[in-house]
């Protein structure tokens, strides 16, 4: 099945130029099923970019997915333009009555601030509280990932004295959980982060489970069990050249910026993607579990127990 996305969104014109299969929100409003739904609360500066990239991830499944656009009331993006937001987006207050059975929150350009110093960081708080009630399954990313485990498990976020910047290799350390079906024992993913959380502060009996590693980068993926949660500070859904385009903005900054390891090829001097398919997987595994999990009635998601 397609994903399920505004007509009018500019993702999609790109998107059915990949071949990915786009669903008229006509044509689904006539299918009797229940399509999975999935909320994507945007906190990148580029949201149409942030967008197109998740929608491709999300789309890629067998399953039909309906994306629902969320950002936040009390920020204002002065990177996207109000005529985009107010036609595609929702504010979380807009949305906090209704339930979904996947929550995304990316991160955001903020990693270096402590969490109490971001603008927004008590709506968000208020939203990590709301998704226990009303979402069957999230998952962070970046920034996000590393508020999700400060809000609901106290671990602390360490600011790096470099970037930590490039596509390193990462061990998968769980090779049996669903969310890792597919994937090779070693896989190679896009960093980009100024910040990091540490295993020894990853608190004794808290539910949380590594899934993914690095000797040079640290932790990469991580499953908080008890609310079918994942926590991935790294970015499987990044385009080829987002990490080349990350590095002419910092060069713009400081000459002196290091290029991204491990990034371009040593032959070309261009990038190759090689975590495309890693991330097709990811995601798939995801909808994958909460199809498997998620209530039929949306109304009953937030009243099930957690295995």
């Amino acid at each position: 099945m397609p994903i399920k996305i505004p007509d009018a969104l500019p993702a999609r014109a790109r998107l059915e130029a990949e071949g990915l299969v786009i669903m008229r929100e006509t044509d689904a409003a006539r299918q009797d099923i229940r399509p999975l739904r999935i909320a994507l609360l945007n906190l990148m500066p580029d949201k149409p970019k942030t967008e197109t990239q998740f929608a491709r991830l999300l789309g890629a499944t067998p399953l039909q997915v309906e994306l629902s656009l969320v950002r936040l009331a009390s920020h204002t993006s002065r990177n996207t333009s109000a005529e985009h937001l107010d036609a595609f987006y929702r504010t979380w207050d807009e949305v906090k009555d209704q339930r979904f059975d996947g929550f995304i929150i990316t991160g955001a350009p903020v990693e270096t601030l402590p969490f109490e110093q971001v603008g927004y960081w008590d709506e968000l708080r208020r939203i990590f509280d709301w998704t226990e009630q009303h979402v069957h399954s999230c998952f962070n990313v970046c920034w996000g990932a590393q508020a999700a485990l400060q809000h609901f498990h106290g671990v602390k976020k360490h600011v790096l004295t470099k970037k930590l910047f490039g596509v390193f290799p990462h061990t998968l350390t769980a090779p049996g959980s669903p969310y890792l079906r597919g994937l090779s024992d070693e896989i190679d993913v896009p960093v980009s982060r100024w910040s990091e959380v540490r295993r020894e502060d990853l608190p004794a009996g808290s539910g949380l489970n590594v899934l993914m590693e690095s000797d040079e980068a640290g932790l990469c993926l991580i499953e908080d069990s008890r609310r079918r949660g994942l926590a991935m500070f790294n970015h499987l859904e990044y385009d080829v050249g987002t990490l080349g385009e990350e590095f002419e903005r910092d060069v713009a900054k400081d000459p002196a910026t290091p290029p991204p390891a491990y990034y371009f090829d040593p032959a070309t001097g261009q990038p190759k993607n090689r975590w495309r398919s890693h991330g097709h997987l990811l995601f798939g595994n995801w909808i994958n579990q909460i199809y498997q999990t998620t209530p039929f009635d949306l109304a009953a998601i937030g009243r099930e127990a957690v295995g």
